[in-house]
């Protein structure tokens, strides 16, 4: 993570401006209520946690449907602890393998299934509709490339330079 600066010694706080704060309470209620709204959706249609939803997608899109286990979890966002316990309940049902590597076996690759597959397929169309409803429908194009540039310099504020964001290797794009 990004490190905070250092405000010992200063005399003051730095108070967030009105607008600031506004856009800091806006920005708070949509990290801790799209998630949940997302999750709430995909339990409700495909019976997948968000979480889970995002490997397996993860996985249909990767050349071949596998990934390192260390590359995926930095894909999705996760530790690989987590990813370990959500690998095995989506192995139980059958959409993913975990092997190690055939050429060297020196990490695990993670395989989507083609039960796996077909649940990504079943489930991304209502996934797709939510995330088009709580988020695209209601911003014009141009607010669609301010959230990308905006949400690109945060991530990598929080998660620093080289960090594994999605971003990683994609230029912020300028209205």
């Amino acid at each position: 993570m990004g490190r905070i600066a250092d405000v010992k010694g200063q005399d003051e706080p730095q108070w967030l401006s009105p607008d600031e704060r506004d856009a800091w309470f806006a920005l708070s209620w949509l990290m801790i209520r799209l998630p949940g709204a997302i999750d709430a959706q995909l339990q409700r249609d495909s019976g997948l946690a968000f979480f889970e939803y995002l490997v397996l997608a993860a996985l249909s899109e990767s050349p071949g449907r596998c990934m390192r286990m260390s590359d995926l979890a930095q894909h999705v966002n996760g530790s690989v602890s987590r990813l370990s316990n959500v690998a095995k309940r989506l192995e139980q049902r059958g959409w993913m393998r975990r092997a190690p590597n055939a050429e060297n076996g020196r990490y695990i690759e993670a395989t989507l299934t083609e039960a796996g597959m077909a649940v990504v397929e079943q489930a991304a169309p209502g996934h797709v509709a939510a995330v088009r409803q709580y988020v695209f429908d209601a911003l014009r194009p141009e607010q669609v490339t301010a959230l990308y540039d905006i949400g690109s310099q945060i991530a990598t504020r929080v998660e620093g330079e080289h960090a594994g964001s999605p971003f990683t290797g994609r230029t912020p794009r300028r209205l």
